[in-house]
């Protein structure tokens, strides 16, 4: 794969679609493997309430404990005992099959290119011991296995570009992580409506720091807080469980609880007027980016 340089002094790396499908396609990945741990079944659904009512809630809701005996087995309804060490063997063989497919892979790259070529294989970090309960233990084989190889390597971005730092100049067409590779998860008639609000308070709480460059201490927690509050409301996952239908009430209220919230400080800070014991407890709640100071925005 190649890379290229952003006007914005960025350096963009493309994303492998064949890697990318062999670990994280539900249908043709790895994970779904019939002998690996089926993440779904779980005792605390499984078991007689008597049995599992220890380790659920005082109400007695059913949720996962993390205690799963069963592996995938099929598309079907019955499932099999899990079975670790049948479990390993193929973390085992799927690790070889990762490394041996990228050594072709770069291989064939190699006869059209100038340079090494680099092969991008980005995850999300939760596949990996959450859905995939195995998976920690393939990335640890396939690590093994590039410590040993001669003719492919495990390298970093960074890496690469410290390499061969002379690339080209370009924009990258606007592309995301969701199906198909561009918008239409996220511009779906379900959640097309946000996107007025957030673009509103970006722009609201953008020409507020302007006009404070040197604000006092509660005036900087207050606008740094209205940051986070708006960089929580424009996080991908609430557009994406609205398309997906998915716990559809809870993502609307979280765009719709941060964006309220960040307004209320912008108020706040334009009649100065903040409000600590309010701001202190979306501090505490919503303290994500511990060091983030609003100036970023100037």
């Amino acid at each position: 794969m190649r890379l290229i340089a952003c006007e914005s002094g960025v350096a963009a790396f493309g994303r492998d679609p064949d890697s990318s499908k062999q670990v994280w396609s539900a249908e043709e990945g790895y994970p779904g493997d019939f002998w690996y741990r089926d993440f779904y079944r779980d005792i605390g659904f499984d078991l007689d309430l008597a049995y599992v009512r220890p380790y659920l809630p005082p109400t007695g809701q059913r949720l996962h404990t993390g205690l799963k005996y069963h592996r995938i087995t099929g598309k079907t309804e019955h499932k099999e005992p899990y079975d670790p060490d049948r479990a390993r063997e193929r973390a085992e063989a799927h690790a070889s099959d990762f490394v041996e497919a990228r050594r072709r892979q770069a291989e064939w790259l190699a006869e059209a290119m100038d340079r090494p070529p680099i092969i991008v294989c980005p995850y999300d970090a939760e596949l990996f011991g959450h859905w995939w309960f195995e998976g920690p233990l393939w990335l640890e084989l396939v690590f093994r296995r590039l410590a040993t190889a001669v003719d492919v390597v495990a390298a970093t971005p960074t890496d690469d570009l410290d390499r061969h730092p002379t690339v080209q100049l370009a924009t990258p067409a606007g592309s995301t992580w969701g199906w198909r590779g561009h918008n239409e998860v996220w511009l779906a008639g379900e959640n097309d409506w946000i996107y007025r609000h957030l673009h509103a308070a970006a722009d609201r709480l953008h020409a507020l720091c302007r006009r404070y460059p040197s604000a006092d201490e509660r005036t900087r927690r207050a606008l740094t807080q209205a940051l986070r509050e708006l960089f929580l409301a424009q996080a991908s996952d609430w557009a994406f469980m609205m398309s997906r239908h998915t716990t559809v009430f809870y993502a609307v209220r979280r765009t719709r609880d941060h964006l309220l919230r960040a307004e209320r400080l912008c108020d706040e800070v334009e009649r100065g007027a903040v409000d600590d014991l309010a701001l202190g407890a979306l501090e505490e709640t919503d303290n994500l980016f511990p060091t983030l100071d609003y100036r970023v925005l100037l």
